[in-house]
């Protein structure tokens, strides 16, 4: 019982560190992770050379995802093609149906996106459809900023769920196609149907905060904006659902495993979108580089928490913890896909951040996916729909809500954190019904 012990105040200090003493994730994970390995009898000349490859294995694996999919988000709103997109939405939804058209433009802005990134884009907007059409502020903002929420908890390739990929040896492409299949009643349930609650909640914009759109003949065309910036999803799904028709003997089947690969499809994406949204609206390439290096900067911290997440996981697989952890989580007589959820609910709670939780939980449970007996991708999506739940006090996106619209704390937490419990359980729900069926 002492190895687990000793794994439940490393996740203590953890959390101590990351919520209340502040340290940068990254720092404090190698250093609950050091202090772990060295508690669990792990030969001190081994102990650093574990947290390199934990690392290394980790950002191996993710780092050419994350970056591509920074510099396609970037160049879909730095060209106007997000602009594009919303406002072509809005316009074919009308004011009646207005919530349901942020709904479905907070979910394909936010598949290309970072959430933060996100974020910042759609508040603008947000605030320039409320003053057009007199709408209740959080009537429009909810749809929107639920959609947002789904596809960073659920959908590659945001890096959470990227990283839950690599940890599980799941399927990206089925993940992504299962993820899809159980955001839209999420997002439908926590958005434009929980959004219609809110109407008496006094809400209002940040002061100073005003939307500054491109002019319409600097904007790309709609059906390049759309496409463009769905194209990893649909290249991903097609591929996922074009190789289970190709025979796995069959020379096709070399060509699709090549073209299918995560790195392989962002990368033409990518390329794709340099010139979509780039050079065909005369930016020259030098321009564009500049926006895909500025891209680098809005992830560059979300890669070292997910590094500092692959150092922990190591040390749990070099002390022989994780064996032992998968052993006894077996034994529990509950299903693992909900005790997935339950184990990251409580670390996101905790900790505030929905990606420290999901990769924390993911090296605690990684033992009960290697053992069998459960869907990888299933996996990823209940981690990522318990990351999601409760934001509260210690979440940084509890505040940039709150602050945004104006909110007070008591307000916040009836509209923000409901709307991620929502989602969560939503998300939850969807995951154990899909179990039933793949």
């Amino acid at each position: 019982m002492l190895p687990l012990v000793v794994i439940a105040i490393s996740l203590v200090c953890l959390v101590i560190l990351v919520a209340w003493a502040k340290v940068h994730p990254l720092l404090a994970f190698v250093l609950v992770s050091a202090g772990a390995a060295v508690a669990l009898g792990m030969p001190l000349a081994t102990v650093p050379a574990a947290l390199r490859k934990g690392m290394g294995d980790m950002l191996g694996s993710l780092l050419l995802v994350i970056v591509t999919g920074a510099m396609l988000g970037k160049l879909v709103v730095e060209s106007g093609a997000a602009q594009r997109i919303a406002t072509t939405l809005v316009a074919a939804f009308g004011k009646q149906r207005m919530a349901w058209a942020m709904a479905l433009t907070g979910f394909i802005v936010g598949i290309p996106l970072f959430y933060g990134v996100g974020f910042v884009l759609l508040v603008p907007i947000i605030f320039a459809v409320v003053g057009h059409y007199r709408l209740p502020l959080l009537i429009v903002a909810v749809p929107a900023l639920a959609s947002m929420s789904v596809a960073h908890g659920l959908l590659p390739p945001h890096p959470a769920p990227t990283a839950l990929v690599a940890t599980f040896q799941a399927d990206m492409g089925l993940t992504l196609l299962y993820g899809i299949v159980i955001a839209v009643p999420s997002l439908v349930l926590a958005g434009p149907i929980f959004g219609r609650t809110l109407a008496g909640i006094a809400a209002k914009p940040l002061a100073g905060m005003e939307a500054k759109p491109l002019p319409e003949s600097e904007l790309p065309g709609t059906a390049v904006s759309i496409l463009t910036a769905l194209l990893p999803a649909v290249l991903l799904v097609a591929t996922t659902v074009a190789g289970w028709l190709v025979p796995d003997d069959s020379p096709a089947a070399a060509v699709m495993g090549f073209v299918s690969d995560p790195d392989v499809v962002m990368v033409v994406a990518l390329l794709v979108a340099t010139i979509t949204l780039g050079l065909a609206r005369g930016r020259s390439l030098g321009v564009v580089m500049q926006t895909f290096t500025a891209a680098i900067g809005d992830v560059a911290s979300m890669l070292l928490v997910i590094a500092g997440s692959g150092a922990f996981k190591e040390v749990l697989l070099q002390s022989g913890v994780s064996g032992e952890i998968g052993r006894m989580l077996q034994g529990l007589r509950v299903d693992p896909l909900l005790l997935a959820w339950l184990v990251t609910v409580a670390i996101r709670l905790c900790v505030g951040s929905a990606t420290v939780a999901g990769l924390t939980a993911a090296g605690i449970l990684a033992p009960v996916v290697a053992s069998g007996g459960v869907d990888p991708n299933l996996m990823v999506l209940a981690i990522g729909a318990g990351s999601l739940f409760g934001s509260h006090v210690n979440d940084a996106a509890f505040w940039m809500f709150k602050e945004y619209f104006g909110l007070s704390i008591t307000d916040t937490l009836k509209s923000w954190t409901v709307m991620e419990i929502i989602v969560s359980v939503t998300g939850l729900g969807g995951v154990l019904l899909l179990a039933q069926v793949v």
